[in-house]
């Protein structure tokens, strides 16, 4: 298990009971799931670039996968392990990421709950994507 995934899962772990809130970026004020992995890479020490323009629903997951590259997270295909950010779709238009604490728990900002929960999905579908923490830090400012 890579340190680095094992970070990101603590900081974001460390940040359940956050309040939910739409393109909320600080704790204090409350966070969305794009929120959630940012601020989970800035307590490990990254600088995070967001996208713009996004909405609760959305037909184009572009936004999403360009946030990942931009911010140190490469593609993978493995079986999901501690510290994994996964772009899943829940239902139509509507694409969500979490951050996986081991295979089957995951940490992420619940809008129906209205706060940052880890739940567990004994058999989660496949995502859409699936990123792990660059294992070189100077590659995201080759980018």
């Amino acid at each position: 298990m890579s340190a680095r995934g094992a970070d990101l899962a603590s900081a974001a772990q460390a940040l359940v009971g956050v309040p939910f809130r739409l393109h909320g970026r600080e704790p204090a004020t409350g966070l969305d799931c794009l929120g959630l992995v940012g601020r989970a890479l800035e307590d490990c020490g990254r600088s995070v670039r967001y996208p713009q323009g996004y909405r609760l629903r959305n037909t184009d997951i572009a936004p999403w996968l360009g946030f990942a590259a931009r911010n140190g997270l490469r593609s993978c295909a493995d079986p999901v392990r501690r510290g994994d950010v996964l772009l899943m779709q829940p239902g139509p238009a509507q694409h969500h990421l979490l951050i996986a604490l081991g295979d089957t728990r995951f940490v992420h900002a619940h809008a129906g709950l209205r706060r940052v929960v880890i739940q567990h999905f004994p058999s989660p579908q496949p995502p859409l994507a699936q990123w792990r923490l660059d294992p070189d830090p100077e590659q995201i400012w080759q980018r």
